[in-house]
């Protein structure tokens, strides 16, 4: 059976505003979902992540920074939150080495920066996010919902952000 996808687009006009995006996708999370980020450097992935985990966090102080030379962090929450960056990883199999399928739990919702890397062992059902640079500070976010849980995340993320 092929899964329908279904998509939407929003942009931003300052990293404030991808934030804030990021925030109402944080609130909207649904546990065992997976995001896949995709972009060129600068393009706002990590600015996101921000915000996803502090709509995630209910006001948990931290601080969030991308995961580049040690691969994954966790954010606390209402639910486990792991932050990936797959950017140095080699080949997809690598992602599962590390323990990538222990990740996605009913409990958790797993970020991907540069998911298009590890596209074969990301699962079926997985929310993408493909950010393009617009300007200096303006960016476009495409999100393609693949499966029932992206499905539920994006109509959350619709619902609150308008």
């Amino acid at each position: 059976m092929t899964q329908q996808a279904s998509g939407k687009r929003r942009e931003t006009d300052s990293p404030e505003a991808t934030f804030a995006l990021g925030e109402a996708l944080g609130h909207s999370l649904v546990g065992g979902i997976v995001i896949g980020l995709v972009g060129p450097l600068g393009a706002g992935k990590t600015q996101l992540v921000k915000g996803i985990a502090a709509g995630n966090a209910a006001d948990i102080p931290f601080s969030v920074t991308s995961p580049t030379f040690t691969l994954i962090h966790e954010y606390p929450g209402r639910m486990s939150l792991y932050h990936v960056d797959v950017y140095r990883l080699t080949a997809p199999s690598e992602l599962t080495a590390l323990g990538f399928d222990e990740l996605m739990r009913p409990d958790a919702a797993v970020v991907v920066e540069w998911a298009d890397l590890v596209r074969p062992v990301m699962p079926d059902d997985a929310l993408w996010i493909e950010l393009a640079v617009l300007g200096e500070t303006s960016r476009s976010l495409d999100f393609t919902a693949i499966g029932e849980l992206s499905t539920r995340c994006l109509d959350g993320l619709t619902a609150a952000y308008r």
